[in-house]
């Protein structure tokens, strides 16, 4: 069985940023309780707003505008539980929703070193299975050592509008997909390699990796074999691997694919 740590590259610490739609929070705390589990410390954040964490996917939530105090707090609590996240502060919403960090901040985060590994979920997606970001978003910390770009297979075959693609008028502007014509496999392979789609503003250091997920069922599979297969051939800078997966399995990696350099 290949781990998430194996499947993502993630062996010496670092930050990790998270960005697109269709399971990135359970991706992100799926791959935080691995690390925590094989005695790394980690911390849960975000650059935009997060749901508050429940204690299952997050033991120990800390809300402080002060990074000082969050450190304060972390370094007792690690000695306890491994796993950490953390905030700014609630936010006025209903939803329950958590505020994060300035780019800025998590990399003072990074630098404290209480952390081996920093986990930043870097935009929202109102929990469609794909997305298509605005001009501000999403949030990458320059820091970062790993984008993964994450997209729900689920939406092949739906149509493209608001109730499967957050911001779907900028996703037809990007994949020259009509509102109201079905998502294909080719307009998910252009959403991820076009440079304003999922995985822009991405810094020239930073490692890419694309996570297909929610293959569920084996035509599912296929679909994600077939993207995998266009980003493979297309050879987009710094795309290492693309993952096909499960985020919420008990073995959540299904197969991947290395991207050959050129």
């Amino acid at each position: 069985m290949v781990t998430l740590m194996e499947a993502f590259y993630l062996k010496e610490g670092g930050v990790v940023s998270f960005a697109g739609a269709g399971g990135k929070t359970s991706l992100m705390f799926s791959i935080a309780r691995e690390l925590s589990n094989a005695g790394e410390s980690v911390l849960t954040t975000t650059t935009t707003k997060i749901l508050m964490p429940s204690k299952d996917q997050s033991p120990h939530v800390i809300l402080s505008d002060s990074l000082d105090e969050i450190l304060d707090k972390a370094r007792g609590l690690i000695k306890k539980n491994l796993h950490i996240s953390a905030a700014s502060q609630r936010t006025d919403s209903t939803l329950g929703k958590l505020k994060g960090f300035e780019p800025e901040a998590i990399d003072e985060i990074r630098k404290s070193g209480v952390f081996r590994w920093i986990l930043v979920e870097a935009d929202g997606a109102s929990r469609r299975p794909l997305k298509a970001p605005a001009f501000h978003e999403p949030v990458i910390p320059d820091c970062s050592g790993w984008l993964i770009g994450i997209i729900g297979l689920k939406c092949i075959g739906k149509p493209l509008d608001e109730r499967w693609v957050f911001r779907h008028k900028i996703y037809a502007e990007i994949t020259g997909l009509k509102v109201g014509e079905p998502v294909t496999e080719e307009s998910v392979a252009a959403a991820l390699i076009d440079k304003n789609g999922i995985m822009k503003g991405c810094p020239s250091h930073t490692k890419k990796i694309v996570f297909l997920n929610m293959a569920d069922n084996q035509k599912l599979l296929d679909s994600g074999r077939r993207i995998a297969d266009i980003l493979c051939k297309t050879r987009i800078e710094e795309l290492k691997r693309v993952v096909i997966g499960r985020a919420l399995h008990e073995q959540p990696v299904v197969e991947y694919y290395d991207v050959k350099e050129t």
